[in-house]
């Protein structure tokens, strides 16, 4: 088989848009070839989506593009510049192992970034060595992967790939690649550099580009008229208002929201010191660097707020040309963002919980179930669970002197509902997962297939995590509260 065959089997139908933007915003570059590729995880069911034949991508030839030995047909590879507010701490940054190979265009015509993460160092590596570890890698794969089967917007991820090399952090590690699929990888940290080293039509088009590619209702509307980049302004505003109310919804912490950490497109992006809140605690942190707290469960709300009041502040040349009337566009658009956040947690929440209609008085009812679980130091995910199938002896909050009344309240709030009770029981099931990503469980595939090459503990829980409102016999395993232990979970980032 020629190479060209070899290329072309796979399925790749490339086109690189973002390289047409201006050459400020991003270095060509080849990745840095690996000693031994070997392919030791593909995702068949997103490789089909993408319009790629997995059975090609499974082949030596394949394994080297996942890899970065080989560039696949009509990439043309780049590294993004951005910068970024790293916990609050303006700076340069820019992909430092990471590389976009293009975008794929898939037989139904959407378009998403093909990005191999670990491909070798790039000008914005800041002294970095460009590499990254097998555990980290599957430890994305299988929290993104998850996200994705809960319904929430998330970058995804298609393979990983081992290295045969070792790198080294704080230990020796084998090494990988991630190939990394995106809606794009367009942060708010990319605007913050474009309106820091670029021109202004250099900021220009990058806005222009992003109304394009990832609002083109806005960008076709009667909004976009009047003033397209205060529409992609609230669009952008929506969006996150709209994610970070879902990762609340199912306790999941990022753990690292700097704003190069946050998607134009609205996807989770960056699977860092990322985690899934057990005991529910708004103040509950997993990763090792925040140390203050800043990114705490409970904090994510007013980070995404605080985030995007950082794009405002990039794109206020785009607003107005009079520096006050844009301040006061961008002002006005940032205040319906909490609106927005809290129509579509509150709504989320009333679901948790059977509720289809609205009162007022919803709120104080859950923030009384949330102050309980609290005090008793009740599971999160559980907890739901065990209310939906009418367990609730089986938490801690069955112990508490408030729980009783508090049931009393909500069967009176359900009964209020002009449906039956089949119904708001349906809507619980729908909303309440049986099976998340436990940390436990993670760490246990990671340790099987990293420290014994065994990926069977991996796929297992893959399957598990793959339809999480199953309630299903066999997920039962999966469902099970973690064991107490005597120390906190620590994710770590950067590795």
């Amino acid at each position: 088989m020629t190479d060209l065959h070899a290329r072309t089997a796979a399925g790749w139908n490339f086109d690189n848009s973002y390289a047409r933007l201006p050459d400020r915003m991003f270095t060509r570059l080849a990745p840095t070839a690996v000693r031994a590729p070997e392919l030791v995880v593909l995702n068949d069911s997103l490789a089909a989506s993408l319009g790629l034949n997995a059975e090609a991508l499974r082949t030596e030839q394949g394994a080297a593009e996942l890899a970065g030995n080989r560039i696949p047909e009509g990439a043309e590879p780049l590294a993004q510049a951005y910068a970024g507010h790293q916990f609050g701490h303006f700076t340069m940054l820019g992909d430092g192992r990471a590389l976009l190979l293009g975008e794929q265009i898939t037989p139904r015509g959407e378009r998403f970034d093909i990005q191999l993460k670990g491909s070798g160092p790039t000008p914005y590596s800041r002294r970095g060595d460009g590499r990254a570890a097998l555990g980290p890698m599957l430890r994305e794969y299988i929290i993104s992967e998850a996200m994705h089967a809960l319904g929430i917007p998330t970058t995804r991820s298609l393979a990983v790939a081992a290295t045969g090399e070792t790198i080294l952090r704080e230990t020796e590690l084998p090494g990988a690649v991630l190939t990394r699929v995106a809606a794009s990888h367009i942060r708010v940290g990319t605007f913050q550099y474009a309106a820091n080293w670029g021109t202004a039509e250099e900021l220009r088009a990058l806005a222009d580009y992003t109304l394009r590619r990832h609002y083109p209702d806005i960008e076709a509307g009667a909004e976009a008229k009047d003033n397209r980049y205060l529409a992609l302004l609230r669009g952008a505003i929506d969006r996150q208002a709209a994610l970070i109310a879902q990762w609340m919804l199912v306790g999941f912490i990022h753990g690292v929201m700097n704003t190069d950490n946050m998607a134009l497109s609205g996807e989770t992006i960056d699977y860092g010191p990322c985690a899934f809140m057990d005991v529910y605690d708004p103040a509950t942190v997993f990763s090792s660097i925040d140390t203050q707290g800043r990114y705490a469960y409970g904090n994510q709300p007013y980070i995404g707020a605080w985030n995007l009041a950082r794009l405002a502040e990039a794109i206020l040349p785009l607003l107005h040309d009079e520096e006050e009337q844009a301040v006061k566009l961008a002002e006005d658009a940032l205040a319906g963002y909490n609106e927005a956040y809290q129509r579509r947690w509150l709504a989320g929440m009333r679901a948790k919980l059977g509720i289809g209609n609205e009162e007022k008085e919803d709120e104080v009812l859950i923030a009384d179930l949330l102050r309980i679980m609290r005090q008793s130091r009740a599971d999160y995910t559980h907890t739901f669970r065990a209310l939906t199938f009418d367990r609730a002896e089986e938490t801690p909050l069955a112990g508490t002197e408030e729980f009783g009344p508090w049931r009393e309240r909500w069967q009176a709030r359900l009964g209020r509902q002009e449906e039956p009770p089949e119904a708001w029981k349906q809507r619980m099931r729908d909303h309440n997962p049986a099976v998340i990503p436990r940390n436990h469980r993670v760490e246990e595939a990671l340790e099987a297939a990293v420290e014994d090459g065994d990926y069977g503990v991996m796929q297992r829980l893959l399957n598990a995590l793959s339809k999480p409102f199953a309630h299903s016999p066999d997920q039962e395993e999966y469902a099970a509260l973690p064991p107490e232990s005597s120390c906190a979970y620590r994710t770590f980032c950067g590795t």
